[in-house]
């Protein structure tokens, strides 16, 4: 029996009864966050040792000889190149190690498509407007930065197996301002989702009016597992060749960072693509920067070393993480059935769970969680403009609280999802 089958009075009872749990929780005065995709303290500290590298002269010269500690290699160094190629699932040759941010590196792309446009074509700053295909539940600040160009975001569906392909195809094909697309192909923020191989098929041989329409494929979690078993892993076809394939191997440029492997605000971001697109990023990065943090690329490669380094590090990410997505899983399941509406994703890896509350009450329920001391990604985010256009979406970032935390905040959140609903089929009767 869902609430929606109880008659006005028992529903009045069970909102006096969540009145009293809430003031419970209002009474303890919490400060709980589950807002943003970071690390907690303990997936840090499983980088502490890389910190202690390169403590003398002789260890910060590269592979090739290169004294890491002066100008120059704009392209970073070969080790750097060879394991950020394992996060981009490419050749180290057709790698570019930046700074510690992907998300600089897709703005910075952005920028150039629009001030010189795409080897050769017409800059997109001099079209009367340009378009975005934007996968929805999908990722705020990537929104944020074709609207910050000023671009018009266009919302298509994300289904479990990527974006809505038939949709993304029409939007495509008849109108030559139609840009590119955001994707997060391998389990996508929020929703934990990996695109099918039919889905990368498709955009790869995608038909589009724009010859210069580009993929900015965010590798972000391609290795972040929740668990070790290779059975309970998503697997991701490479864009790259459905793009060759098709006769369009500049279409694509793939993104990655270390920033959830080490240290956040200190790992190293690269990106990938074609040897043409490579050589005309690079020619544009020569007037902007000599070079990268190559001794902390030269760090990360020391510390990392190879994708079996790589694997290694991200299992120990899992063990911490995988018991809060599963605590998600247990306090949603156990707390929520009497809700009619209520869905949520079930990722196998990544960072969020994307939960779907009834319609019309998101911003309501992320507001009186607030209130509560529970904070949460805004009801909206994870659409472009923060215009979710049902107030369903929510985003539930369980990684940074320690669990002790997160068990609380969620019994805050079911509690505020109950209360809404329950307030809003009582305001209906």
């Amino acid at each position: 029996m869902t609430y929606a089958d109880l008659n006005r009075a028992e529903l009045t009872a069970l909102k006096v009864d969540l009145e009293e749990e809430l003031g419970r929780y209002r009474a303890r005065d919490l400060s709980l966050n589950m807002a943003r995709g970071k690390p907690s303290s303990e997936q840090l500290d499983l980088s502490i040792d890389m910190l202690k590298l390169l403590d003398t002269r002789e260890e910060c010269f590269s592979e090739t000889g290169l004294d890491c500690r002066n100008y120059g290699g704009l392209e970073g160094i070969d080790e750097a190149r060879r394991v950020m190629a394992v996060l981009l699932d490419d050749d180290m040759h057709n790698v570019v190690v930046g700074g510690n941010s992907s998300l600089t590196l897709m703005y910075n792309s952005v920028g150039r498509y629009y001030d010189f446009g795409a080897r050769g074509s017409k800059p997109w700053r001099k079209y009367d407007q340009i378009k975005w295909i934007c996968p929805v539940p999908g990722y705020d600040r990537h929104f944020a930065i074709t609207e910050y160009f000023g671009f018009e975001n266009i919302p298509v569906p994300l289904r479990e197996d990527g974006p809505d392909m038939d949709e993304v195809e029409r939007i495509v094909a008849s109108d030559d301002r139609v840009k590119g697309i955001w994707c997060v192909p391998k389990y996508s923020n929020p929703s934990g989702v990996t695109y099918s191989d039919e889905v990368v098929n498709r955009l790869g041989h995608l038909k589009c009016a724009a010859h210069d329409f580009r993929i900015f494929w965010d590798n972000a979690y391609s290795v972040h597992h929740l668990y070790d078993e290779p059975e309970k892993q998503d697997q991701l076809l490479d864009i790259s060749g459905p793009c060759h394939d098709s006769g369009n191997p500049n279409r694509y440029v793939k993104f990655a960072s270390t920033s959830k492997i080490t240290i956040a605000g200190a790992g190293i971001a690269a990106f990938a693509s074609s040897p043409d697109n490579v050589a005309e990023f690079k020619e544009r990065m020569g007037i902007a920067t000599i070079g990268g943090d190559k001794i902390n690329q030269l760090r990360h490669a020391r510390f990392l070393k190879d994708a079996d380094g790589v694997r290694a590090q991200m299992e120990k990410h899992a063990a911490l993480l995988r018991p809060k997505f599963e605590l998600v899983e247990r306090k949603l399941s156990d707390n929520l059935t009497g809700v009619g509406g209520c869905t949520w994703t079930h990722p196998r890896g990544g960072y969020f769970v994307s939960f779907n509350a009834p319609e019309g009450t998101a911003k309501r329920i992320v507001q009186l969680a607030k209130q509560e001391g529970v904070v949460l990604t805004d009801a909206g985010s994870t659409w472009p403009g923060g215009n979710d256009p049902y107030d369903s979406n929510i985003r539930i970032a369980p990684s940074l609280p320690p669990i002790e935390e997160l068990d609380v905040a969620l019994d805050v959140f079911c509690a505020c999802v109950k209360m809404v609903y329950i307030s809003k089929l009582l305001e209906e009767r």
